[in-house]
């Protein structure tokens, strides 16, 4: 999953950034309004976690942007702005949560959970198939009760096979979603992580498909002993 945050606040910004990335996901951070309209136009994005006292460009003028381009990223609006009047102006708008600073971390996470399961159309957080679970909350894969023991990168590439499962994902999409702007990911490497998923998953009835010159696909298969 990746994450646009859009923060002027460097302090905030890196630390925020940081706990997202503990968790997993791709996080690109700008700094003023005119920048996150931009990006927000030319990458795509799960989530934006949008600020509103932004420099250059207020973060309702960025949000009216992005809706008015049909952008279907996940908003939450994440401001010490929290008059019922500006909470209201923004959900109008087309935010899908909106958050007053200061705030607590936990529920902060948790909040990002339910839009990024939202965004995935699921309603429960816990995920089956072939004879894997996922718990979309800790981020975690199991089977028969016991938690597969994935590198970070593993998990990303997982998650975003497993909300797809029978689906192809092309490889452009894998890069974007597990790559920030500061991440340096080669096919080459996308292509060793399918190969890790694929001896990890034999033993539970799951594969990673190829797509010839297009991408990947998650399949059921017969579990390996």
């Amino acid at each position: 999953m990746r994450i646009l945050l859009v923060e002027d606040n460097q302090a905030l910004a890196e630390g925020l950034s940081t706990i997202l990335r503990g968790s997993g996901y791709a996080v690109d951070a700008v700094a003023d309004g005119a920048s996150a309209e931009a990006v927000a136009a030319a990458e795509a994005y799960d989530l934006v976690i949008l600020d509103l006292n932004l420099p250059e460009m207020d973060g309702l003028d960025v949000l009216r942007a992005m809706r008015a381009r049909a952008n279907k990223a996940a908003v939450m609006i994440l401001t010490a702005r929290g008059t019922p009047e500006e909470r209201v102006k923004g959900l109008d708008l087309g935010a899908d949560d909106y958050m007053i600073k200061p705030f607590d971390i936990s529920e902060f996470e948790a909040r990002i959970r339910v839009l990024l399961r939202r965004q995935a159309g699921l309603r429960s957080s816990i995920v089956n198939y072939g004879g894997v679970t996922f718990d979309l909350n800790s981020r975690t894969f199991s089977s028969q009760g016991v938690t597969l023991d994935l590198p970070a990168r593993e998990v990303a590439l997982l998650e975003l096979l497993f909300l797809r499962a029978g689906k192809v994902v092309s490889k452009d999409a894998i890069m974007a979603s597990l790559t920030g702007f500061d991440d340096d990911l080669s096919a080459n490497a996308i292509e060793q992580y399918v190969s890790r998923l694929r001896r990890r998953l034999a033993p539970h009835g799951l594969t990673v498909k190829t797509a010839r010159g297009i991408g990947y696909y998650l399949e059921t298969t017969a579990p390996t002993a």
